[in-house]
């Protein structure tokens, strides 16, 4: 089979390479899925830079941890899964429900990656891909959308009809966050730097929309403007964070999910002024994620894939993926 690798000490998604490896065989409890979409997540550049957890990689890994595909082959007792069966990987093949379970995650160089023609998995590392989604758009979900929908229906303030929801910038945990909100009765604020990506969001639903750079004080302006937002989904980490503080209703929740952006520790007292609370999200358990398929279903979601690559094109998928140009999530497909 074919697989993308990347090798012992990578420090950059340049040494990506592909390679031949013999096909897999499922063991008991396992099973064989032959992916045929994948996407990217910001993790999967801190891998490839070797500034994920735990450091560099030890040894030529497969990564990525998103996809979808068919089930093909099962190994012996497994009785969830059935040969045909379409499917999506689970981020933590290990935390199945309850709380937090931080096991080795897909692609991060000890479990592991989804980035081959085939790939073996533990049966309950899977969940059925929702029926109202391609294969690409359901490869998006397994990190962002989870991250997602735990950010907003999970912990002790989940989001209520017609809470305000403020989303920062354009990527795939930002827009599936964005169309997860308005399809439960939320009203959605979004921010970028580009004008021209705020007209994207707003063409996907938002309904106000913010250009960071032309108001570098948009947590101020969300609060005098529209009174705070009741949910933020916090994706740049320090360096917005702040701002994010700022922009809080009264009890509002951020959801604290990124590290896109550095800066000072920001100062904590606007949480004293608002009771608000920050609470701390990576990605979430295997049944956030049937209960997010669930949700999709229900309400005939789609979601948007930013650019398409063959998966001969996997290195041209990183290099786009980490450009300004992107937009939401970027996918690779085998059509």
């Amino acid at each position: 089979m074919r697989a993308w690798l990347l090798p012992e000490g990578a420090d950059g998604f340049d040494k990506l390479y592909m390679d031949e490896l013999p096909d897999p065989e499922p063991g008991p409890g396992q099973i064989l899925i032959a992916p045929t979409a994948w996407s990217l997540n910001y993790r999967d550049f801190a891998v490839a830079a070797g500034k994920y957890f735990g450091g560099p990689i030890t040894e030529p890994s497969i990564p990525l941890s998103d996809g979808a595909g068919k089930v093909v082959a099962v190994g012996e007792g497994v009785k969830s899964v059935r040969v045909g069966d379409e499917v999506q990987s689970t981020f933590f093949q290990g935390w199945h429900n309850g709380p937090p379970k931080f096991v080795p995650a897909l692609g991060d160089g000890k479990a592991p990656g989804m980035l081959a023609e085939k790939v073996v998995l533990d049966e309950h590392g899977v969940i059925p891909i929702a029926r109202s989604l391609t294969m690409e758009q359901a490869a998006c979900l397994p990190c962002a959308g989870v991250t997602a929908w735990n950010a907003l229906f999970e912990g002790g303030n989940p989001l209520k009809a017609g809470d305000k929801v403020l989303v920062l910038g354009t990527g795939g945990v930002s827009l599936i966050a964005l169309k997860l909100a308005k399809a439960f009765g939320a009203e959605v604020i979004a921010t970028s730097s580009s004008d021209e990506k705020l007209e994207q969001v707003k063409d996907l639903g938002a309904d106000h929309v913010i250009n960071y750079k032309t108001t570098p004080e948009w947590g101020d302006h969300v609060k005098e403007t529209f009174g705070g937002a009741n949910k933020i989904v916090e994706v740049g980490g320090t360096g917005t964070l702040e701002q994010s503080m700022k922009a809080c209703a009264p009890l509002a929740e951020i959801a604290l999910i990124g590290v896109l952006s550095q800066g000072t520790p920001p100062d904590t007292h606007a949480l004293m002024f608002t009771g608000s609370s920050i609470r701390g999200i990576f990605v979430g358990s295997a049944r956030m994620a049937s209960d997010l398929n669930t949700f999709v279903d229900k309400h005939h979601l789609t979601f948007p894939v930013g650019k398409t690559f063959a998966f001969e094109e996997a290195d041209k998928a990183y290099a786009y993926g980490w450009g300004p140009e992107s937009f939401g999530k970027t996918v690779i497909s085998l059509g």
